[in-house]
């Protein structure tokens, strides 16, 4: 008895997180705001679908997070369906307008993509996705899945801590837009931690959607007020533009770390790129090496950087360029590339692969259903507000995605009439036997990243999904340099020894924004038990499915 108590005390002196897991006999969701995660656990009490669950947290993060997501967004998603043993993925990232082009663009003054205003505005495509998910899985109706939102809009809630900084960051945007400011900066500011915040129109658009479906954003009454904000603003959307508009089904590209299979949506996307971090560490030894250590930190902040040279080379649309996602996600490509790692020393620019080519701010959300089936979501606007404007009487900002084409005729990802931009937003999904986890961690090109941080935590280091997400994490959101930021959690005598081989270390908060925030939930099917994570870096919670109601 004891060595017993001896053992259970040592257990939680080093216990390596905050918070335990959620953990429910029954589903499961978390997000980045209770009060999102709340919704969507209601739809797993009245017999819905995690999809259903889903578009309910979606929807919700649409009110209670106006800046990060929204109706105006883009979406991704991963769903794993019990009944077939399958995993399939959706696209809904909108395409550019079908008059913009960079001719137009360098007409108009510009000598770079706009980051903000109306010609950096691309199609929403988060309710066709929607659309897509609940036409093939839903079992509840989307008026249903849209109700808690409606409630939200229209009676209002208090504004969530982190919540109100990055709103309060993003006023000037705001301001610059009458309707945006009008819905956005009630009483002239942002709300502040705790305010009640309403927003009828939203729960306008909301109505319009549980009435008419898609078609309302498409083809109808939502549509007519987003081509008339382009309109006012000097854009080139059209109707046809936004009808003729789709979200298509993908299938997920895949690698193996280890024993472990790890998914991603594939390109236009940045998660090719999480898995071709994956390929390049299995050939290091990061288990010996232990969990953020000199030596397992600098490989790494080293593999990131070959990856992602590769993902600003090679990745586009692949209805306009041929992106040679094979060869890239090859294990003999990855041991080749690995040579040009420099165990001692940090390098500057590494180039990119020779590959034979033939012809910001971000909601993640994630729910596993009383029947094993899962979802992994990610939606966002891009900037804070996306591109600051609001169509009158629609509650939202339409985002800001095209900002990521190039006007660089030569370059795969150039601006093009009905081309997809290259994407940061992912999510991912991993198993092995009969666990299987649904995960993803917002931030811009942190994602990719942190997806590769993440997977090792738990297949190298042994962790559970709360651990791996709390755990110290580094950043590097430029694409070459030596430049890496890092939370101060990491011990100072590893970051001297990191700045000894070459890094130029910036150092973060122990929980920085920076690093981006996750959510994670796990379904074990042998015990029929579902896990929940939410990352302390943001605002949210991971709720069980109500028992009793």
């Amino acid at each position: 008895m004891a060595r017993a108590l001896t053992d259970y005390a040592r257990t939680l002196i080093e216990r390596r997180q905050a918070r335990s897991m959620v953990i429910s006999p029954a589903g499961v969701v978390a997000s980045e705001n209770p009060l999102a995660s709340q919704a969507g656990a209601m739809m797993l009490a009245r017999g819905g679908h995690a999809v259903d669950a889903a578009i309910a947290t979606n929807a919700a993060m649409g009110v209670v997070a106006p800046m990060m997501n929204g109706v105006g967004g883009d979406l991704f998603a991963i769903v794993y369906d019990a009944g077939t043993d399958s995993v399939r993925g959706i696209n809904a990232s909108g395409w550019a307008p079908s008059a913009l082009t960079v001719d137009r663009l360098k007409a108009s003054g510009c000598d770079a993509m706009p980051q903000t205003g109306i010609h950096a505005v691309t199609i929403p495509g988060a309710v066709a996705g929607w659309g897509l998910l609940h036409e093939r899985f839903g079992r509840l109706s989307l008026a249903q899945n849209l109700e808690a939102a409606i409630h939200l809009a229209e009676e209002g809630f208090p504004v969530s801590e982190l919540t109100a900084e990055e709103w309060a960051g993003s006023e000037a945007t705001l301001r610059a837009d009458a309707h945006a400011s009008r819905i956005y900066l009630p009483s002239g500011a942002a709300p502040r931690v705790g305010q009640r915040f309403r927003n009828p129109d939203l729960a306008w658009t909301y109505r319009q959607l549980a009435a008419n479906g898609p078609d309302a954003l498409y083809r109808g009454s939502i549509a007519d007020r987003i081509l008339a904000c382009s309109k006012l603003h000097g854009g080139t959307l059209s109707a046809a533009d936004l009808a003729e508009f789709t979200a298509e089904w993908v299938t997920p590209i895949a690698t193996t770390y280890h024993d472990w299979t790890v998914h991603e949506i594939p390109p236009n996307g940045q998660g090719i790129a999480a898995l071709m971090m994956l390929n390049l560490l299995e050939g290091v030894r990061l288990k010996a090496y232990g969990h953020n250590s000199a030596d397992a930190l600098h490989a790494l902040i080293e593999v990131k950087k070959l990856a992602y040279a590769d993902l600003s080379t090679y990745i586009a649309d692949p209805r306009f360029a041929a992106v040679p996602t094979e060869g890239l996600l090859s294990k003999a490509y990855a041991t080749e590339r690995l040579t040009r790692v420099n165990h001692a020393r940090a390098s500057d620019d590494p180039p990119p692969g020779h590959l034979p080519v033939k012809g910001g701010d971000t909601t993640y959300l994630c729910v596993a259903d009383r029947h094993g089936n899962m979802v992994s979501l990610i939606q966002s606007n891009f900037a804070s507000f996306g591109s600051g404007l609001v169509p009158d009487g629609t509650g939202f900002a339409l985002q800001n995605r095209g900002g990521l084409f190039t006007l660089d005729p030569a370059h795969p990802n150039v601006v093009m009439p009905r081309k997809r931009p290259l994407h940061t937003i992912i999510p991912g999904f991993m198993s092995r036997a009969g666990v299987r986890i649904a995960f993803g961690i917002m931030g811009g090109w942190n994602q990719a990243q942190a997806h590769a941080q993440f997977v090792s935590n738990i297949v190298d280091h042994g962790m559970n999904i709360q651990a791996a997400l709390e755990a110290a994490r580094f950043t590097k959101l430029t694409f070459g340099g030596r430049d890496v930021s890092m939370e101060c959690r990491v011990p100072g005598a590893v970051r001297a020894e990191l700045t000894r081989r070459g890094h130029d270390i910036e150092e973060l908060g122990e929980f920085s924004s920076l690093v981006g925030g996750g959510q994670s939930v796990l379904y074990d099917a042998d015990a029929r038990v579902a896990y929940g994570a939410s990352d302390p870096r943001k605002d949210g919670a991971a709720i069980p499915e109500p028992l009793l109601g």
